[in-house]
């Protein structure tokens, strides 16, 4: 009895080919946890005598190589019929597509580009082994079977048994395809892992639904399989669509079975699911861009945070000089309207970057859009309609009130602007449920979520802008027309929330933004009256110790405190100030410092200070948010905190608050 290909009777024996000692070292030590017997060469012709000797499972070969190169070496293993069939991955630090179609025109089945991330080195190497396994593992019992028919007629209702045994049995879907590409028998693991039955799968008007899009050189393997001058191709990935409607991706291994005198029968297609498998890696990937997008937005709006300061601070004492506003108030304004637009920015970006504080309270879906009717309307204008088709007794939404009626507005102006001659925008919500799928390339946290669906009746929008739609500052408006952070603000408040944003549109046929967001387990808040006490303006007599490695800022905050009575002392880093603040211990009462300075920073700084003065109190800021900050620097939450850009009055204010503790 032949083993089953997924428990080895010895460990596979993989020969890394590499004429660069150190290359072999890395892949030996990547290689050498997973248990695999490895064995080395340093040459195209070393390589070909130890596979002459003794045929390793795989090869991993290098192309470029001082005397025989990789294609050579590749060549020659593929046009030996003892050893045609051992896998080879090529290994280059050539990242182009040439390179790529010589080594698969040599005969390599895969190909890794250096440097070689282990994991994936992993991943490949075990998936080329199982696909050889299964592939070997196939071939022995037809050639069994086929032997047995020839030789014995009394054994053929056996020995089909066994066959059809082990085609059903095996954990890959198996299919043999016609020479004309009609699917003639297939086993029950593909029937499971497309939804139809045997007879489904081989009539014309299912396999056309199946396969509805060709893999490029598909074709044009099958032809030369069929004419005798090629024996396996493998497809990396293959798309096949369920009965369901959704669709499974595949690794298809393709082999050709021929008669005793060579003539071609049919295909043999191995079919293994990967559809996990590449969600996890789209995931990881999109993780990662997003991540370093993300790093950089936040980066851009603190540095910018600081400048904004500057300027609406200054703005804002000559606005508060008579004279200077009599003269040039008009001015002042527009300075201060400009910074202030500046200031929203910074804020979508904090947004995208998903560290803005987040209020979340169960919320009122339909209340919110019925709110912002009238509102919508204006933005929109006359041209566009409305349409509103609200679920009844929709549940509780868990989201800040005030960021999601900022992602409405931002999916209503994109529908806006994808209607310059007018249309018609339906606003609709929906209880749903959702699950993982294959469908959505994002690992989703199954449980009720409330469902708000923007669709237009625009143009739509191609594959590859879809692609790149929530990037901050990609924008198909024309230049002065956008800013390009709309949608990737709305992306990062959906995303902080815990819910989800997909979008489904078509050329010429419109586009619908979908937005999940939690069900909330908590009834809607009462609406609490507030009361606002001003604190009477009085001239201040304490010391303030200001630290701020920023200049511009620093003036102004110094300016602020001086003009409210403090009495300032002032330092351009941490160190700076430990030396002041051992000078003049005993009259300092309020430290106020940047959190991220170089050097020493805000919360080290103030380590240090309270271990002499352990009552000392201080005030932080900064241009990230307080939540942002406190996991960039480890300051602790609750603590007295200003964000950037702040005015004179929320300065002082928070001054006087602190001193008043």
């Amino acid at each position: 009895m032949i083993p089953r290909p997924d428990i080895a009777d010895h460990p596979a024996r993989i020969l890394i080919v590499d004429d660069e000692r150190h290359d072999r070292q890395l892949l030996e030590g990547m290689l050498t946890p997973e248990g695999f017997h490895l064995l080395t060469a340093a040459s195209g012709e070393e390589a070909l005598a130890i596979v002459a000797q003794q045929p390793p499972d795989l090869i991993l070969l290098d192309i470029k190589m001082s005397g025989m190169g990789g294609y050579e070496v590749a060549t020659k293993i593929k046009g030996n019929l003892a050893t045609k069939n051992i896998p080879v991955i090529m290994v280059t630090s050539l990242d182009d597509r040439d390179a790529r179609m010589l080594a698969l025109g040599a005969g390599a089945e895969d190909c890794l580009t250096k440097p070689v991330e282990r994991a994936e080195l992993c991943m490949r190497v075990t998936n080329l082994l199982r696909l050889k396994a299964y592939g070997d593992y196939h071939n022995k019992y037809s050639q069994i079977l086929e032997g047995e028919v020839g030789s014995r007629t009394a054994d053929l209702a056996e020995s089909e048994r066994l066959y059809r045994s082990t085609f059903d049995a095996a954990p890959v879907g198996i299919v043999h395809v016609g020479l004309d590409g009609q699917w003639l028998r297939v086993n029950q693991r593909l029937c499971d892992l497309l939804g139809y039955s045997r007879h489904e799968l081989q009539t014309n008007a299912v396999q056309e639904l199946l396969q509805s899009e060709e893999v490029a050189g598909e074709a044009e393997a099958l032809r030369q399989m069929a004419a005798g001058t090629c024996d396996r191709r493998v497809l990396d990935e293959k798309r096949y669509r369920r009965r369901d409607g959704t669709f499974v991706w595949a690794r298809v291994n393709m082999s050709v079975h021929r008669d005793a005198e060579g003539q071609s029968q049919h295909f043999i297609s191995v079919i293994e699911d990967i559809t996990e498998r590449r969600t996890l890696e789209a995931q990881v990937r999109q993780a990662n861009k997003m991540d370093a997008v993300g790093r950089l937005a936040s980066g851009v709006a603190h540095d910018f945070n600081n400048l904004l300061t500057v300027i609406l601070g200054f703005a804002e004492i000559l606005t508060a000089d008579v004279a200077m506003a009599d003269k040039h108030g008009r001015d002042l304004g527009e300075i201060t309207k400009a910074a202030r637009r500046a200031s929203g920015l910074t804020k979508q970006l904090l947004a995208f970057s998903r560290q803005q504080v987040l209020h979340a309270v169960p919320l009122d879906v339909n209340g919110l859009i019925m709110e912002m009717t009238g509102m919508l309307g204006r933005l929109i204008g006359e041209h566009i309609q409305v349409a509103l088709v609200l679920a009844p007794n929709l549940s509780l939404a868990l989201a800040d009130r005030s960021q999601l009626e900022q992602v409405v507005m931002n999916l209503v102006v994109n529908a806006r602007d994808a209607m310059p001659d007018g249309g018609s925008v339906t606003i609709e919500t929906a209880d749903v449920e959702l699950e993982n799928s294959s469908f959505h390339e994002e690992a989703i946290r199954r449980g009720q979520y409330v469902m708000l669906a923007i669709s237009d009746t625009g143009g739509g929008m191609s594959r590859e802008t879809q692609r790149r739609l929530f990037e901050p500052f990609f924008t198909t408006k024309e230049i002065g027309q956008g800013t390009g952070l709309g949608l990737s603000t709305t992306y990062g408040i959906v995303k902080q929330s815990k819910g989800y944003i997909w979008v489904y549109s078509e050329l010429g046929l419109g586009t619908t933004f979908k937005v999940y967001l939690p069900c909330s387990s908590r009834a809607a808040p009462l609406e609490a009256v507030s009361s606002v006490v001003t604190a009477p303006a009085r001239r201040a007599s304490a010391t303030v110790l200001l630290v701020e490695d920023e200049a511009g800022v620093r003036r102004l905050s110094k300016r602020i405190l001086e003009n409210a009575g403090y009495r300032v002392l002032e330092a351009a880093n941490g160190d700076d100030a430990e030396k002041l603040f051992a000078l003049q211990a005993d009259s300092i009462d309020l430290v106020v410092t940047d959190v991220i300075m170089p050097g020493c920073g805000g919360p080290e700084l103030l380590s240090r200070l309270q271990a002499r003065a352990p009552a000392l109190r201080a005030l932080y800021m900064s241009g990230y948010t307080e939540q942002s900050a406190a996991h960039k620097a480890g300051i602790n939450h609750g603590l007295p905190f200003v964000q950037k850009p702040f005015t004179a009055a929320e300065f002082v204010r928070q001054v006087r608050e602190v001193l008043a503790r």
